[in-house]
């Protein structure tokens, strides 16, 4: 396609660009062919080719013209984002003057968004008295109607904290009127052109049944737009962990017995309404008694039989299931399950032992108590409900060999967790049966990964790495040959030369410096009693609150005005290495430390094991251990570069990324300098950081 032909492309009328930048434009063409044949495309787009833009404006064209009206929804894991996309959507409509604009809704989970005083609670205690306030109409806001309101937020792209603020002071016919801002952002789903929200709306199957039925909408008129979906697959997989322990089984048993308790009171009003569900309720709490012996039992022989000197170990599925068949035939041997079959109107035949299973995740599942199951942000859930999740959960993928249940004996009485090793059995019906979806990260390297592992079709399926916008020569990479992570190779002399080697890029670089390392215990090795002349460390803690987060963009920006100099460090994939944007030109430098390679488990070794089976042994490593720690490693160095206008110096600390091995994993046109030591790195720093300021002073 020539340049003229791009540019009268029918979806650059809904680019949110005057001029589009380097590798935009054939962005937006491809994601749009694709899109417009149903199909998915995979954009490993590095910062500053625009892809929010180019993603919107590929979809919303095939939304548009469209026979059957399309909804747009964008999904990240990331709030700061969701204010990305509302500028993007009102910048397009600026463009777009008297076309007809872009209409959009932005939403968060339910206690983010709510203007009662009880917001502030933590989840538990959120979820019950939202729940308890919803029931009992107690909820003025979410009782009240606003339609005036509801127009207001199609007239114009708000973003969730700009609507949260305006319903506490709508007027409705000239009337203060509050209304819950969650409530009537999911009731204007169904009239806007674009939704933004999280993975959860479609990859959590509870969430999307509930979300799609409130909002109006259907998925196969939905185009997904998938941000940051390197995530993609990890969120899915924490999304299907659930986790059981003899206190669940134990709460769960008491939960049926109240829940009992409700059913027998409403039948001394009427005797017959409910005679058949107590009986069931009945079974099923003497099963709930049985299994918290059958389940102590698996418990105990999981601790008695951990290998020596460690601490976890699998459990067989049918191990599992088992333990719920032996407390069912507990009880079958003592009532012979006549309080569910002695029923004077009719007669019902024994349960079978593969029905058995399924009754008793359904009376749990139906266990009912006063608690928020509708939300997207991670509500409470009975120990009822967690129980029958995790039934289900094994129901569904304990068949085979992708779910993993591993147990640990860390806290009280140990634990059992549900792994899915292969999150495409989740999303691969959700993008199936979408009308097309577009996944783009920075890191979404190498595309064809991705698509394996979320179960994309190839026949529906393009892929493409983008080049950067930015010059090689403004973001130089130095491999530092002298230094390792390497844990035969560990030590206190290794540590001494990390530390010089952070030194020697202190005192080459002008500005601020964040170094990022593979765990807070190498953190703290590292850095802990570590001093370095003329700046200031900060080093990153768990306990941080996201306040500490967004305040550290802020600091070292005031700093760098200030003619201070801050070190900041981290951990790779936490919030300050992919987390955070450093705007502005705030950081000079970026040092990664190591390789953040996933410390050996019986979950890795599982996860080697199923990938290996499914895709090849030559790809078990790289899918499970080397590409997500050189992608991690992507996601820290893209860290200062934001814009056209910034430039830094990215220093990694580890000889092993010139071996084959990780070389592979990082995009073909990255390249690479060296440096043998310390001095090398500090010349090395100071030419870059004279050349640049020269020719940007040019």
């Amino acid at each position: 396609m020539t340049s003229q032909e791009a540019s009268t492309h029918p979806a650059i009328e809904y680019l949110a660009h005057k001029n589009p930048r380097p590798g935009q434009i054939e962005m937006i063409i491809e994601a749009n062919k694709s899109l417009s044949n149903g199909g998915f495309h995979l954009a490993a787009a590095p910062t500053g080719i625009g892809k929010t833009a180019a993603a919107l404006a590929a979809a919303l064209e095939v939304a548009r013209k469209s026979t059957v009206a399309k909804k747009v929804f964008f999904l990240t894991s990331r709030q700061s984002q969701h204010r990305i996309v509302v500028d993007t959507v009102r910048r397009l409509n600026q463009l777009r003057q008297n076309n007809s604009q872009i209409t959009l809704v932005d939403m968060v989970g339910q206690s983010g968004m709510c203007v009662q005083p009880f917001a502030k609670e933590s989840s538990l205690v959120f979820s019950i008295l939202c729940s308890q306030a919803r029931k009992s109409r107690s909820c003025m806001p979410w009782i009240t109607q606003a339609p005036s309101l509801s127009q207001r937020i199609l007239d114009g792209p708000l973003h969730v904290d700009e609507l949260v603020e305006l319903t506490k002071i709508h007027r409705e016919n000239n009337v203060l009127t509050q209304v819950c801002p969650w409530k009537i952002a999911r009731e204007s789903v169904k009239h806007a052109d674009v939704f933004v929200g999280d993975y959860n709306h479609l990859f959590d199957d509870g969430v999307r049944e509930v979300s799609l039925e409130a909002m109006g909408v259907n998925l196969s008129d939905i185009i997904i737009i998938v941000d940051e979906a390197h995530n993609l697959a990890s969120r899915i997989r924490m999304t299907m962990e659930k986790r059981l322990t003899p206190t669940i089984v134990r709460n769960a048993g008491m939960e049926i017995e109240e829940h009992l308790g409700v059913l027998q009171e409403q039948q001394q009003m009427d005797r017959n309404s409910n005679a058949e569900e107590i009986a069931l309720f009945s079974w099923g709490l003497e099963v709930m008694g049985a299994c918290r012996r059958t389940f102590n039992e698996l418990f105990h022989s999981m601790h008695s039989s951990l290998p020596n000197g460690k601490d976890e170990q699998k459990v067989e599925a049918n191990d599992f299931v088992n333990a719920i068949h032996r407390a069912c035939d507990i009880v079958d041997g003592v009532s012979g399950q006549k309080s569910i079959t002695e029923n004077v109107e009719q007669k019902t035949p024994l349960v079978s032992r593969e029905k058995r299973i399924q009754r008793i995740q359904q009376l749990l599942a139906n266990v009912e108590i006063e608690v928020d199951t509708d939300s997207a942000d991670g509500a409470f859930e009975p120990d009822s409900h967690r129980f029958a999740e995790i039934i289900a959960c094994i129901n569904r993928f304990g068949g085979g060999t992708a779910m993993a249940l591993i147990f640990d004996n860390k806290g009280k009485d140990g634990k059992i967790t549900t792994h899915l090793l292969d999150p495409g059995l989740v999303s691969k019906p959700v993008f199936e049966n979408s009308a097309g979806a577009i996944l783009m990260s920075g890191t979404l390297y190498p595309p064809e990964m991705y698509a394996n592992l979320l179960g994309l079709t190839s026949a529906k399926t393009t892929s493409k790495s983008y080049k950067s916008p930015f010059s090689g020569s403004r973001r130089p990479v130095l491999l530092a040959q002298d230094v390792t992570t390497k844990y035969t190779e560990r030590g206190h002399a290794m540590t001494m030369k990390i530390r010089a080697q952070i030194d020697a890029l202190v005192k080459g670089t002008p500005g601020n410096i964040a170094v990022f390392v593979p765990s807070y215990k190498m953190l703290n090795e590292i850095f802990a009693d570590a001093f370095f002349s003329g700046i200031r460390k900060i080093t990153e803690s768990r306990d941080w609150s996201k306040q500490d987060i967004d305040g550290i963009v802020d600091l070292l920006r005031d700093e760098k005005e200030s003619g201070q100099r801050i070190l900041l460090c981290g951990v790779f994939g936490a919030r300050l290495s992919e987390g955070v944007d450093y705007n502005g030109g705030v950081l000079d430098a970026v040092a990664c430390v190591g390789i953040p390679n996933p410390p050996p488990s019986v979950l890795n070794d599982s996860l080697k094991e199923y990938v290996s089976e499914r895709f090849g042994k030559d790809l078990a490593w790289q899918y499970t251990s080397t590409q997500p720690a050189i992608n991690s490693i992507l996601q820290a160095m893209g860290r200062p570069i934001r814009s056209i206008g910034d430039r830094a110096l990215i220093l990694l600390l580890d000889k092993r990324h010139s071996d084959r091995v990780y070389s592979k994993c990082y995009p073909k046109d990255l390249m690479m300098s060296t440096t043998s030591g310390p001095e090398t790195t500090t010349s090395f720093a100071r030419r870059f950081f004279a050349k640049v300021h020269t020719t940007i002073e040019e």
